[in-house]
């Protein structure tokens, strides 16, 4: 597979280029230059599957002009060695739960693919690479704990102080070796403009090789493919219609599902499910994308107000936007209406959500308000115990810590304080 870039310039770049460079040499996002739809024959006997021998299917149409399969398949099993079920919630809705890895988030299917690619791709004369993360929540623990301890990697993660849950951010504050962490005085876009100048600061990466880790990069991005197909694999094959929501802050969870549908994924409509930060639901709204900063809620890895990668599903639809409202539909929740939904859904369905997947399931009931006969399955982004504080005030009984939360939780934040400046940043990171 090659990859161009969402600004149109003049470059062609292999997989190991695209993963390594993070960032196209004209600012743009690394694109794959053609998404080839999957052959007939695997389209026909999807449900022929079992989900993880179809994601390693789906692996192998995607890279296999980069990998061999005997190269490949042990990453596509390595990185999904933990469960991803369909779990009913209502007649016709499914929880698809991305929560049971390590870091107990869905991100780290893509971060821990990322992370054995680049560690098969590299060749142990290469520098030290140093993996630049922007999070808002479950990205830093996810990237730091898939890299952690990893030879010629060190790992530095920005975070906005104050604007995580402590569960969130003890799982990567709390490790050593070559996991550093930053608390920056900032928004969540602050920490992402942080490490885009960092990427385009021609004198630093010469000095310190670089790589990004966030959603930007493609490595991380084109996996989150292939959940999407093992979640259709296990929804009911008499169903007529797919809709699908997606819980959405940078919007590369959704972006990785269109690309899904474009190889091939019987999907009917993708729901972008949002907080306040309601950026690209106004734009399929009012055809204007005004990028703002960021509001503080409760589902707070979704606190974005300039989405990376929606630049990415602009170029997909070749910026016509009647093309990408046929498949995308956009709605959001205010934190008032995120509590009533954990406490509804617990109530009624004894299901906890955490305040992402709550938004995910609302805006998923209302598209199926339209679509009565279709089946819907919303993705479980996060397990509830990473919010123990906005699940116990909605349900108002207390929240169980899985032992991969426990232990971190008892162990001392390792993280430094820095102001939401590129210069204090770049003097931290060449002092490192």
């Amino acid at each position: 597979m090659r990859f161009a870039s969402t600004r149109g310039g003049s470059v062609s770049a292999s997989l190991g280029e695209a993963l390594l460079d993070g960032l196209a040499p004209d600012g743009g996002l690394f694109v794959p230059e053609v998404l080839p739809r999957l052959p007939e024959t695997v389209l026909n006997s999807l449900r022929d599957h079992d989900p993880l021998d179809l994601a390693v299917v789906v692996a192998q149409h995607l890279l296999g002009d980069d990998l061999t399969a005997t190269e490949l398949e042990p990453l596509v099993r390595g990185a999904l060695d933990f469960p991803i079920p369909l779990q009913p919630v209502e007649r016709a809705i499914g929880a698809l739960e991305l929560f049971w890895g390590p870091t107990l988030a869905f991100k780290d299917v893509g971060a821990r693919f990322m992370a054995a690619l680049m560690g098969h791709l590299r060749r142990d004369d290469d520098a030290e690479l140093t993996m630049l993360v922007a999070t808002s929540g479950d990205t830093g623990s996810a990237v730091a704990q898939a890299f952690h301890g990893r030879e010629g990697f060190r790992v530095v993660v920005l975070f906005p102080q104050g604007r995580i849950s402590e569960a969130q951010r003890k799982l990567f504050t709390t490790l050593e070796g070559n996991v550093t962490t930053y608390a920056v005085d900032g928004t969540f876009d602050d920490c992402q403009r942080l490490v885009k100048e960092a990427f385009g600061d021609a004198e630093l990466r010469g000095a310190r090789p670089l790589a990004s880790a966030n959603s930007i990069n493609v490595g991380r991005l084109l996996p989150q493919t292939l959940f999407y197909f093992m979640g259709y694999v296990q929804t009911p094959p008499d169903a007529p219609a797919l809709v699908c929501s997606t819980p959405s802050g940078n919007f590369g969870n959704l972006t990785a599902g269109l690309y899904a549908k474009h190889i091939g994924l019987p999907v009917d409509r993708f729901v972008a499910a949002t907080n306040v930060n309601d950026v690209v639901p106004e734009y399929l709204s009012s055809g204007e994308f005004r990028p703002r900063p960021s509001l503080q809620t409760v589902a707070n890895a979704m606190d974005v107000g300039n989405p990376s990668n929606f630049e990415r599903i602009v170029h997909l639809y070749d910026d016509d936007l009647e093309a990408l409202r046929a498949d995308l539909a956009g709605n959001r929740y205010t934190d008032d209406e995120v509590l009533a939904t954990i406490a509804e859904v617990d109530d009624l369905r004894g299901v906890l959500l955490d305040p992402h997947s709550a938004i995910g399931y609302a805006a998923l009931r209302t598209a199926l308000a339209r679509r009565p006969q279709a089946y819907g399955m919303f993705l479980a982004t996060a397990h509830p115990a990473k919010f123990p504080e906005t699940v116990e005030k909605a349900t108002g009984k207390p929240v169980e810590l899985p032992t991969a939360l426990a232990e971190p939780m008892a162990k001392a934040d390792r993280s430094e304080p820095l102001p939401a400046s590129y210069a204090a940043f770049r003097d931290a990171l060449t002092a490192s």
